[in-house]
Order: C-alpha cells, then sequence, then structure tokens
C-alpha cells in the first residue's frame, strides 16, 4: 500500500511525476505490449505512444529469429510484483487448452496463448508451488481432522496404498484435491471455521500449531474467511524464497504467491484459471481436471540460475520454453564501464538498484538511469553505462534467446 510498496517505489524512481497515494495498493507494473497493458513511451520526440505501437511500425527491433517465431510480436511481458495479500490459487493453460478456453470463454480467457511464468524474489518471498511429497499430505490429514473431513476417510486410505506407484498416486492426488474443492460450501465453511477456532485456542494456549500448519491458516483466513483455498496450504509446497531465488512454473503447475516482491516474466499471455483464494472468476472443474498431480517437494521447485560464461556480472534464469529469458546484471562497485551486451532480440531492461547515465547508437541523447527506469532495448543494440552510484548497479533484464 502506497509507498511501502516495491512496485510504487519503482514507479516513482522512475517518473518523478508519478503520484502515489497513500491508501491505494500498488501490486503490479506491467513493461510489454500485452493488449491488457501497453508500455507507454516517455519519450516524447517518438511518434509512437506504446510500445507495441513502436514494434508494429518497426518488427526487426524483435530481431529476425524472434519476429519470424512469434509472428512480429513480442514474445513475453515482464513485471514487478509486491504481494500484501495472496494472490488466488491457480494455474495458466498449455497451448491446447488456452485456445479451447479462449474459444468458449473469452471474457474469462483473453488470449489463446499459454503462459508458463517465472519468479524471481526482490524481498523474501512466500508462495505455494506444486503439490507437496505425499508423505507430508498424510501427515496433514492425520494431524487436521477437518482437512480430512473434506477428503475423506476412503480416499486418505488410497493415497496410503498408492506410496510407491507414480502413476496411481497421481491418479489418487487428482481424486483427493477435486473432492476437496467440490466439496459443499456449508461442509467446509464449517470446518474451515472449527479448524480457525481451534488452531486460535491452541496458540493462545502457546501449544506449537506447526502440524496444522497454524501460521499460515490463520493468516489466509483473515485475508480470506470462508474460503476453500485456506484448505490448499495442506496439499501444496509452501516455499520460502530468499532474494535471488526463482520459481518456474509450468502449465498446469498449481500455486498462489502469498507476500512479498518479485521480478515476474511469462509468455505474452494474461489466461489465469483461478479456484480460491480470490473474488474473480473460479473454475474449479478446469482447474482440477488441468492439473499437474506430480508430488515433489519444495527444494525441487527452486529453479536454478547460472552464472553467464562470458559475463561475471550476469545471472541466467533460463526456463524450458523459448518464449523468454531473463537475467540479472550486478554490476560491483568497482566498475565504473559497463556495456550491456547485445541479444539477438528485443529487450527490456529494468533498474532495481543505482544509478548511471547510458548511450546507445539507436538514442537520441544519453539516458539517466536510476530506480525504476525501463528500457527497451532493441535486437543486436549494446548499451554502455557509466555508473554513477558508489554502490555499484543491480538489474534485470527479459529478452529471448532462440
Amino acid at each position: 500500500v502506497g509507498m511501502d510498496s516495491e512496485v510504487a517505489k519503482l514507479v516513482v524512481g522512475g517518473d518523478t511525476l508519478a503520484v502515489i497515494e497513500d491508501r491505494k495498493p500498488y501490486a503490479e507494473l506491467w513493461m510489454g505490449a500485452h493488449p491488457k497493458g501497453d508500455a507507454q513511451i516517455k519519450d516524447n520526440r517518438i511518434a509512437q505512444t506504446t510500445l507495441g505501437q513502436w514494434i508494429a511500425h518497426f518488427p526487426a527491433c524483435l530481431g529476425s529469429k524472434v519476429k519470424d517465431t512469434f509472428q512480429g510480436q513480442l514474445p513475453f511481458l515482464f513485471k514487478v510484483l509486491s504481494v500484501h495479500t495472496a494472490l488466488s490459487i491457480q494455474a495458466h493453460p498449455n497451448r491446447e487448452l488456452a485456445a479451447r478456453l479462449h474459444a468458449q470463454f473469452p471474457e474469462h480467457y483473453p488470449d489463446d496463448n499459454h503462459k508458463p511464468e517465472m519468479t524471481i524474489a526482490l524481498t523474501r518471498f512466500q508462495g505455494l508451488c506444486g503439490f507437496r511429497p505425499v508423505d507430508e499430505i498424510l501427515g496433514f490429514l492425520k494431524a487436521v481432522p477437518e482437512f480430512r473431513a473434506l477428503v475423506g476417510s476412503e480416499a486418505l486410505e488410497e493415497l496410503q496404498c498408492s506410496l510407491g506407484e507414480a502413476v496411481q498416486t497421481s491418479q489418487v492426488l487428482k481424486k483427493c484435491f477435486t473432492r476437496m474443492m467440490n466439496c459443499e460450501k456449508k461442509v467446509f465453511v464449517d470446518q474451515l471455521n472449527m479448524l480457525v477456532k481451534r488452531v486460535t485456542e491452541e496458540g493462545a494456549a502457546g501449544k506449537d500449531t506447526s502440524s496444522s500448519n497454524g501460521e499460515l491458516l490463520l493468516r489466509l483466513h483473515s485475508q480470506y474467511p470462508g474460503d476453500i483455498g485456506c484448505f490448499s496450504i495442506y496439499f501444496l509446497n509452501h516455499m520460502v524464497l530468499e532474494p535471488g531465488q526463482a520459481m518456474f512454473l509450468g502449465a498446469n503447475e498449481p500455486h498462489a504467491y502469498l507476500y512479498g516482491d518479485c521480478v515476474e516474466c511469462m509468455a505474452c499471455s494474461d489466461n489465469t484459471v483461478r479456484a480460491g483464494l480470490t473474488p474473480k472468476y473460479i473454475d474449479v472443474n478446469t482447474l482440477c481436471e488441468m492439473l499437474n498431480y506430480s508430488p515433489a517437494p519444495a527444494a525441487s521447485k527452486i529453479f536454478p540460475s547460472v552464472q553467464d560464461a562470458l559475463d561475471p556480472c550476469v545471472t541466467l534464469y533460463d526456463p524450458p520454453v523459448p518464449d523468454f529469458t531473463v537475467m540479472r546484471i550486478r554490476v560491483p562497485p568497482s566498475r565504473k564501464q559497463y556495456t550491456v551486451a547485445p541479444v539477438d532480440s528485443a529487450s527490456i531492461l529494468l533498474v532495481i538498484e543505482g544509478d548511471a547515465t547510458a548511450t546507445c547508437a539507436a538514442a537520441l541523447s544519453d539516458v539517466p538511469l536510476r530506480r525504476g527506469t525501463v528500457l527497451f532495448v532493441s535486437a543486436n543494440e549494446s548499451v554502455s553505462l557509466h555508473v554513477a552510484s558508489p554502490a555499484g548497479m543491480t538489474m534485470f533484464r527479459a529478452c529471448c534467446l532462440l
């Protein structure tokens, strides 16, 4: 809310005329050419007012491979998120399902593209991601009677019997999760209220509530009272990312963002199937049908970054999809000159920390960079930085390395 939001701080840094209201939430900063949030071009010497218009006029800026592969469109959308209240339990469809959903329900699914996404923590970041290992889910089913009441004893036994059989486990996990998500409202609200009352009383008595995931349960319930999504914490891994750590969310991966600030990059789509912790449209049947029901530990959901072989300042986050790659660029205090290397793709450069003056062949004049500045860099262009800040610089760059 207000200037407590990382998004708001970046917006003000990038645009000194921006007005931030104290009581207003600032949750998302979009950088890209998606029709729902086409980036404004700040340089008034350029005739086109949005990035989408500029790319349409000068498609060669994308790079020849990107232009041909993605039909003249910028293939990614870059964002910063500041999450104070949990965002919905959701998953993103693959291309085939996206096309079907868009054709049937265009008002809920605005395009026909898939939406794999990468989340990189700027601050300590909490989320839910993927199904927990079965023994953890069984542990909660045994320790939390209110959760067990929604899933049922028969499904619990089936889950126990399926241990070690991957295909069977996935089928039973789907059955358990679907049963819970389709539970009659009165039933799950009663169970949730009993659970919250019990955990609150146990906490007040000084008891350890971790076997019921008590702290997270009470936080989510305070934000979304009476929401079935509160029970999802017993199925899904609770992730805590330290700054610089990442999660990759492929098609059909259940997830929710709970708290913290992150950089996010995704295929250029806004297709989201939701089923809890949200006032928005929910589509429980589609979500339960589409999900990846492969249980795996939280540690396996952390996406590994790699040091760039040619530039020690660059850390690469290169997901198993062609649409985007993210680079974190950290220029140490000892360096006053740095060149953002050319790549055969348009890229978007976001300054998180530091000040510099940028020069490049395409710019009409020097460009001052500071916290919150966003640059669009055409394919095969380099940007020379003269770093002014004594503490160096931190930047993120989104591009498409085909």
